[in-house]
């Protein structure tokens, strides 16, 4: 989540009711906004497919616990960049996401390459908090990112604990949250507290260049082998080309913090 001031072109989607979708490129990178300077994610035009926002790459640290998910769910689709790449590189999962503004999916099969819905992918216009809330899902997801911001992008839109109960309730016995928690300052210790309320392990890598905390919320808490995680960190480099090393030492880092 991050300023643009290299805006070159615009193209608005404008459903009525909700706030428009619109696009700016700088050298070589199509960026999104709801009508403000906000970013709300991006793509590199010569790789559409791949995840170009820190912050985003680090919404797939859960993949240094789970090699093989099933289910991937994205609660906020941005720019795209999660669906994509999860639909993309895990073949035999499931992918879906909730995006509540039409103008941001119309956008994203527009102008942000993403493939229409078929057995494997399933992109939904609803609101975030009935998806969770659905007794049909829960249970079912084995890594749920969780992503939502609206226009002006001061916090989560959806930060309660009963919010964060019915992402617990979503996931499988060992699936696992991760979210970005982007906003003014009292923001972040709301959020925590909230997922710490109902997480059984809840852990948070250094901010990012753009000031956003990537959190990592486990139904049942993990051990953290460091040894292991470099070693999974690598794979993940090689197969997927995603900075993994940098999660671990970001992990690394929070535990000295705590102790």
């Amino acid at each position: 989540m991050t300023t643009d001031f290299t805006s070159t072109s615009h193209t608005a989607f404008s459903h009525p009711g909700h706030p428009p979708a619109t696009t700016t490129e700088h050298r070589g990178i199509r960026y999104l906004h709801l009508g403000t300077k906000w970013v709300q994610g991006a793509m590199r035009l010569d790789k559409p497919d791949a995840i170009e926002l820190e912050y985003v790459q680090m919404m797939m640290m859960w993949m240094l616990f789970k090699t093989q998910p099933k289910r991937i769910v994205q609660l906020g689709l941005g720019s795209a960049a999660l669906t994509k790449f999860s639909y993309r590189r895990f073949p035999d999962a499931t992918v879906t996401a909730i995006e509540l503004n039409p103008n941001v999916i119309a956008i994203c099969g527009a102008q942000f390459a993403l493939p229409p819905n078929d057995a494997r992918l399933d992109v939904r216009e609803m609101n975030a908090l009935d998806f969770v809330l659905d007794p049909a899902n829960h249970g079912t997801v084995d890594a749920l990112q969780v992503d939502l911001y609206d226009e002006d992008a001061r916090g989560p839109v959806l930060d309660t604990p009963e919010f964060y109960q019915a992402c617990f309730d979503c996931l499988t016995d060992d699936g696992i949250m991760c979210t970005n928690v982007f906003g003014d300052f009292p923001n972040y210790d709301k959020n925590l507290q909230a997922m710490e309320l109902v997480f059984d392990a809840v852990v948070w890598v250094p901010e990012t260049e753009d000031e956003n905390i990537v959190v990592l919320a486990f139904k049942k808490s993990p051990l953290l082998d460091f040894s292991d995680l470099y070693e999974r960190a690598a794979t993940i480099k090689k197969q997927f080309n995603l900075p993994a090393k940098n999660w671990v030492n970001g992990l690394k880092q929070w535990m000295q913090d705590q102790q």
